[in-house]
């Protein structure tokens, strides 16, 4: 994660009103100006800024209908104080962003936070009449301020890649106007850019900047690179598409760095590359496959290779090999470095994350090392992670799952949480599927995806099980949960708040 970075709906809006002559009468006391005794010269240069603010318009016209506003409610905690004492209380909240229509039946990319936990997805569609009479600036007034009382679209949720923050959803609808998205090779610093969104709500907005980055690698062993760029982009915006001047899509804006909460001019948004990658995926399996071969990947610093005297300072290097792995099974070393995958040189750890996502599922990787100033070619089996922790997270119902006094969410083990584990201690038992946040999970050290098999050696059958056994706990008696993690059992030890 970033220090500072700030990516939800949430924060201050500060208001300044400027007193003065109204804008229009400088407006017009410039024109005036100008036209008493302008030269030929100047007269183009204001025809040239004329045609570039009508090739903004016309820019905007064309991609403000295919931006989304998204409403996710969810279910989550809140401070309440009732005669002085604090209790948190789980309540009903919504998060606003934005997403984009990448495909014309209906589908709709937007960030994996802003649909995080959602019981309910709703999308809120730009008017076509809103912007397809500019010619009369009456009714396009009227079209844009009726934008707020269309009715929103029920949506729903076809799958995330949490790792990558990224959402595909999809609402009833066809012939809808989608957004292409770019060439990401031919982005370049200083590009113009026009970032899209809902900033704090405000439904159909539009900013302009250049690319102050085309690959920014948050932290050397971040696996995931991003675009920066200085339009502003604000909270309401994640999720929204940062279009080049031919209205194609060049990245989806998904955080910033801030002080004060709202845009400094530092936004980052995920390149268009890895947008189209992802999506393709859940769009067809619901799911992001992520091939895996049983290794630790990092990013070799110039200390790192002082340290360790490796024979070069940049790249990628293994940092762990698994037992039982498949790199293990093809003799990987610790501290192997990684010059290549499939025939493709390899020179930074995003790199390597791009070329696991689009190698061919059922292949093996070939990869190209460099082991004690010696090349080394080996062949690795990859295999595909289930990806069981984001299929979790959809067990849950908050509003019958709870069990408050642990700050969880839990449902039984069924058919359905025995087939996402490869092989359960015990068939019975309870499944934390979600925890609340700033809660009493935080205390006992549960986290989700574990299994709750026991409490003080009480056998635990179902959520109402270790309910009952919980109420008749007072607080402050000592508890102590057999759980289930990775396969192993363990005792999770807490007083009882």
């Amino acid at each position: 994660m970033i220090s500072q970075k700030k990516v939800n709906r949430h924060g201050s809006q500060k208001v300044r009103v400027l007193q003065g002559p109204p804008t229009w009468l400088f407006l017009i006391g410039c024109s005036v100006s100008i036209g008493s005794g302008q030269s030929l010269q100047g007269k183009s240069s204001l025809a040239v800024l004329d045609r570039f603010s009508e090739s903004v318009q016309e820019l905007s016209a064309r991609v403000a209908t295919s931006v989304v506003q998204i409403t996710a409610t969810q279910h989550g905690t809140r401070e309440d104080s009732v005669s002085g004492l604090a209790s948190l209380t789980l309540a009903r909240q919504q998060t606003v962003g934005s997403g984009f229509i990448i495909d014309s039946e209906g589908y709709i990319v937007t960030n994996a936070h802003v649909v995080a936990g959602a019981q309910s997805i709703k999308v809120h569609l730009i008017q076509r009449s809103a912007v397809a009479r500019a010619d009369k600036p009456d009714q396009l007034i009227a079209s844009a301020l009726a934008e707020a009382f269309v009715p929103p679209m029920e949506a729903e949720l076809i799958g995330v890649f949490k790792e990558a923050d990224l959402a595909l959803i999809k609402i009833s609808a066809t012939a809808l106007p989608s957004l292409p998205l770019a060439d990401y090779n031919s982005l370049r610093q200083g590009q113009v850019v026009f970032a899209f969104g809902s900033r704090e709500g405000l439904t159909n907005s539009v900013s302009m900047g250049v690319v102050s980055s085309v690959a920014r690698q948050p932290s050397p062993d971040n696996p995931f690179i991003y675009i920066q760029t200085d339009a502003p982009i604000n909270p309401g915006d994640s999720g929204g598409p940062l279009v080049n001047t031919k209205g194609e899509v060049v990245g989806l804006d998904t955080f910033i760095l801030t002080q004060s909460g709202g845009s400094e001019g530092i936004g980052f948004a995920i390149p268009s590359p890895l947008i189209q990658v992802v999506c393709d995926q859940l769009r067809t399996q619901g799911h992001f496959r992520r091939l895996v071969m049983g290794v630790g990947t990092q990013t070799i610093t110039p200390a790192l290779a002082l340290a360790l005297k490796l024979p070069r300072s940049s790249g990628v290097i293994i940092s762990d090999v698994m037992p039982g792995g498949s790199g293990n099974a093809a003799g990987l070393k610790l501290n192997d470095i990684i010059t290549a995958v499939d025939g493709k040189p390899l020179q930074n750890l995003p790199a390597f994350l791009m070329a696991m996502l689009v190698h061919e599922k059922g292949q093996p990787v070939q990869l190209e090392l460099l082991r004690g100033g010696r090349r080394l070619p080996v062949s690795v089996d990859v295999v595909e992670e289930d990806g069981t922790s984001d299929r979790i997270a959809d067990l849950g119902n908050p509003e019958k799952d709870q069990i408050p006094k642990l700050g969880i969410l839990a449902v039984g083990v069924n058919k359905q949480v025995e087939a996402m584990f490869a092989k359960l201690r015990s068939p019975y038992g309870v499944l934390v599927t979600a925890r609340f946040e700033a809660s009493a999970a935080a205390v006992t050290g549960l986290r989700v995806g574990d299994l709750i098999h026991e409490i003080n050696g009480v056998f635990v059958a179902e959520p109402e099980t270790l309910r009952q056994a919980l109420d008749a706990l007072p607080g402050g008696a000592p508890a102590a949960l057999l759980i289930e993690r990775d396969g192993k059992l363990q005792y999770l030890a807490f007083e009882m708040q």
